[in-house]
């Protein structure tokens, strides 16, 4: 039954959602874990509120870096572009190996404070997992199947939609699922410049010394991966139902 691909991205939702809205609940246990100090759960934000805002970054550059990697694995695996191959795999290295928190730094006298410079940072960090999938899934297509699809009077276009796509989807999905999943906890560090997101918690507990807002900050990103990576598996594993379907058909 299919529906059970769905239940443990569901139920990670669920313990995700139930954390925020009830964080409150475990106040005593961050009071023993934190004696000293008055204020032991984080009021400064709603962790719904900031939950969300974390969820839009992520999604933003996410869905920015997917895109153009996929377009740049497409067009240097097509024959016109192979020679811009070795440009396109060290542009996208250059932005997985550079430090997001220098990204960080360098966008913050042109695009000022807030969420802009951490959209920036994610998106170069999230180029390569999804740029390297993109070009291993396109290679590693047989030459069979595609000469095969040419026999049959197919154009490029077809042949890259109906074929090639379809066939790499699986790992390109997988280098889409690694980006995501990275980028959730990388986001945490756009709250050292202003934007709003679940690091808030955990920077305001570093400068406060106060180990229960970190704690908070992190169980919350902890979850929201789980969730996150949960429900990728879930779609590679529907994309793959549907892919022995079809090889029956």
């Amino acid at each position: 039954m299919m529906w059970r691909a769905w239940l443990r991205p569901l139920t990670w939702l669920a313990v995700l959602l139930l954390a925020t809205v009830g964080m409150s609940w475990l106040a005593p246990l961050f009071h023993w874990l934190q004696p000293d100090t008055r204020t032991v759960v984080y009021n400064r934000q709603d962790f719904l509120y900031l939950l969300w805002l974390h969820v839009e970054l992520v999604f933003a550059s996410g869905l920015a870096a997917a895109l153009t990697a996929m377009i740049a694995g497409i067009l240097v695996t097509r024959p016109g572009g192979r020679d811009f191959l070795p440009l396109a795999s060290q542009i996208a290295s250059i932005g997985q190996t550079f430090p997001p928190v220098a990204v960080l730094a360098l966008s913050v006298p042109a695009l000022g404070f807030g969420a802009a410079p951490t959209l920036v940072a994610l998106g170069l960090y999230g180029l390569l997992p999804v740029l390297r999938n993109t070009l291993v899934g396109l290679d590693g297509i047989s030459p069979t199947v595609l000469e095969a699809a040419k026999g049959m009077g197919m154009s490029p276009w077809q042949i890259l939609f109906r074929i090639e796509l379809p066939l790499a989807s699986r790992v390109i999905l997988a280098g889409v699922r690694t980006s995501v999943t990275i980028n959730i906890a990388t986001a945490a560090i756009g709250s050292t410049i202003g934007a709003r997101t679940l690091g808030d918690p955990i920077i305001a507990g570093l400068i406060n010394g106060n180990t229960a807002f970190v704690l908070q900050g992190a169980i919350l990103i902890g979850l929201l991966a789980l969730t996150t990576d949960s429900l990728f598996e879930a779609i590679q594993r529907r994309l793959d139902v549907r892919r022995g379907q079809s090889s029956v058909v």
